[in-house]
């Protein structure tokens, strides 16, 4: 994925490719800024030097996992805070994982390139290993104007390494769309070895010329050190219910007897992270009941396994000005979720054990203020807000929280979570489960107004109970409900501030409590 924009015409060239191609070679020897020992990181800040103004600190962008010897390769798009005129944008940098909340930076991977070359700006892409040769497909992207007089504004390009760290720009090959795609949004290349086909596949982002529909192209190879991709017809078309304009950073698997697709829309009023079922490769696909994996604010997810669990990799979005009143932006903090595939074959999230497992220091609960009627019995609080709102103030949380409770409704109504609760003013985030909308949603709360921010689509019903799960480190807030679905948010501010649970013409119960930090 790169932004939001549009295309022509193309053809690729097919050239011999291999490790002894006399591209550039390009590798970084990180600073010692030891492990990052935050669940949900950033890169660290003055990666190459105090005194470099664009490499001071930045942002993840899209995510390129690959799981290889036990860990988790985590490319991703390095989006600088601050970039200079005449600069390119989004070079490839990396994390490595085994345990997600230990993260080792490896640094810039690869590069972009300068104003006359096609990768000016690089997009997102994915790594195959062919041999004992990993080969690294990722997007080019240029929208200069003289550039763009003789070439189209996004291609592919490759990389190649022989241990995932230092890698070599394969200068004789640039894919392009072909006849029947538009050339302007042509990005995103997912490769990965089709089994049941014999062949690598590639799936690309783009639209269809005429006509600009959305859609995943397919490419096919049998090996590609011969760099022979040939064009297939697309394994999926937006529909007209749908119209998305692009479908972004596409990445398919196989778990069980079904297909995935999965793919990210930032055009709708309904932007995120989608997937779609099938029993075939080639669909036809189907779309479950909740085909979103979080909210909005999680984007350009893909999936890596390590041969027993399958994780989604994303970014939440941060803020500008990095406040919780700022307008969502482009990259943030990396966020991982685990998925499980249902009996029906639909999937569903869950926090990975490795978070949970770190939030072991019991924290007591301590009531700071009541209004309302409240019922207490020990950490479980009913609240009856039937009549007049009922609510209970907390103390106050660190910068790393994991609170954990059971939610039941005896009358439906609106309740919920303030966090960042402030009363004089009367300030806070508040996540209100809203079951008059079927939805859970995020405001901010400013002089008590609230002013909208985020939402999954959720029923509620009285004859359920349903466990909630929120976890907030530095300045990301997910809340995942009944290991089915996520909630990611951008929250400032959070250590040191009160929290509280509501009520509003609703009789509730929320039980059994509980606030950890970690160890």
């Amino acid at each position: 994925m790169y932004l939001k924009q549009n295309f022509i015409i193309g053809l690729y060239i097919c050239l011999f490719m291999s490790c002894s191609n006399d591209g550039e070679t390009y590798s970084q020897t990180p600073i010692d800024t030891g492990n990052q020992t935050a669940i949900y990181p950033l890169p660290p800040e003055q990666w190459m030097g105090e005194t470099n103004p664009y490499y001071t600190s930045g942002y993840v962008g899209d995510v390129m996992p690959y799981f290889d010897n036990g860990k988790f390769n985590l490319f991703f798009l390095h989006d600088a805070k601050t970039k200079p005129a005449g600069e390119g944008f989004h070079d490839i940098h990396s994390f490595e994982t085994s345990n997600f909340t230990e993260f080792d930076y490896n640094g810039r991977m690869i590069p972009y390139g300068t104003t006359d070359e096609p990768d000016f700006g690089v997009g997102t892409g994915s790594v195959v290993k062919v041999g004992n040769l990993y080969y690294f497909y990722y997007t080019g992207h240029n929208g200069i104007p003289s550039f763009l007089q003789n070439n189209p504004r996004e291609s592919v390009l490759c990389a190649t390494s022989t241990d995932l760290k230092t890698w070599t720009k394969v200068e004789d090959f640039k894919l392009t769309a072909p006849a029947g795609y538009y050339d302007f949004d042509f990005r995103d290349p997912h490769v990965f070895y089709n089994e049941e086909e014999g062949k690598y596949w590639m799936l690309m982002s783009t639209q269809t010329n005429p006509g600009r529909k959305a859609v995943v192209a397919l490419f096919t190879t049998s090996d590609p050190s011969t760099n022979n991709w040939e064009v297939q017809n697309p394994v999926y078309t937006t529909t007209s219910e749908e119209n998305y304009l692009m479908l972004e950073c596409a990445d398919m698997f196989k778990m069980g007897s079904y297909w995935y697709l999965v793919f990210s829309e930032n055009w709708s009023n309904y932007k995120g992270t989608r997937y779609r079922i099938a029993n075939s490769p080639y669909g036809p696909w189907t779309t479950p009941e909740t085909d979103r994996f979080d909210g909005e604010y999680l984007y350009a997810a893909k999936t890596a396994t390590n041969g027993n669990q399958r994780y989604l990799f994303g970014w939440t979005a941060r803020k500008a000005p990095e406040n919780n009143t700022g307008n969502k932006e482009w990259a943030g903090n990396l966020v991982i979720h685990e998925l499980v595939q249902n009996t029906d074959g639909s999937l569903r999230v869950q926090q990975p054990e490795s978070i949970s497992s770190i939030f072991t220091n019991d924290v007591p609960l301590e009531t700071v203020e009541t209004s309302g009627s409240i019922n207490q019995t020990n950490n479980t609080f009913a609240l009856d807000g039937s009549s007049n709102e009922a609510s209970v103030v907390f103390n106050s949380i660190k910068k790393s929280n994991e609170i954990a409770f059971d939610f039941s409704y005896d009358s439906l109504g609106e309740s919920g979570i303030l966090l960042n609760y402030e009363n004089e003013g009367f300030s806070a985030f508040n996540i209100a489960f809203e079951p008059e909308n079927n939805r859970i949603t995020a405001y901010n709360v400013i002089d008590g107004i609230n002013q909208y921010v985020n939402h999954i689509p959720f029923s509620f019903s009285t004859d359920e109970s349903y466990n909630i799960t929120i976890t907030t480190n530095e300045d990301v807030c997910v809340i995942y409900v009944n290991d089915t679905i996520a909630f990611s948010n951008r929250l400032y501010n959070t250590s040191g501030k009160q929290w509280a649970i509501y009520s509003n013409n609703a009789k509730v119960e929320f039980s059994n409590i509980s606030l950890k930090n970690p160890y």
